[in-house]
């Protein structure tokens, strides 16, 4: 394989890594779940947890990507109306900014 074609294959690597990570965290956005520390963890699921794509470049040329957790993985939200909700309403839903989430898809694109 030429030194051009391992660039460009490493770019649709990436690009499908992040189209994949975006497409996960779009359709767990709204997968809410207890606040840590407050439930049994085996009574109901955790919030998901969403995901970043770190993109580096290689001095001679191409890119490769790592996969880390979003941190804080989730923020506080009302809803009284689960199951899992504190004394207070509050769940635990996952740190997602659909806005970002619809740029990286431009970007994979």
């Amino acid at each position: 394989m030429s030194i051009a074609s391992a660039i460009a294959v490493s770019g649709l690597n990436v690009a499908n890594l992040r189209l994949q990570v975006a497409a996960s965290n779009i359709a767990n956005s709204q997968s809410d779940g207890p606040l840590p520390g407050t439930l049994n963890p085996e009574s109901f699921p955790a919030a998901y947890t969403p995901l970043r794509v770190n993109q580096a470049d290689f001095a001679g040329g191409g890119t490769s990507a790592t996969v880390i957790a979003v941190l804080p993985a989730t923020v506080s939200t009302f809803d009284p109306t689960a199951s899992f909700a504190d004394r207070n309403g509050m769940v635990a839903s996952p740190n997602v900014d659909l806005a970002n989430e619809f740029v990286q898809l431009m970007i994979a694109r």
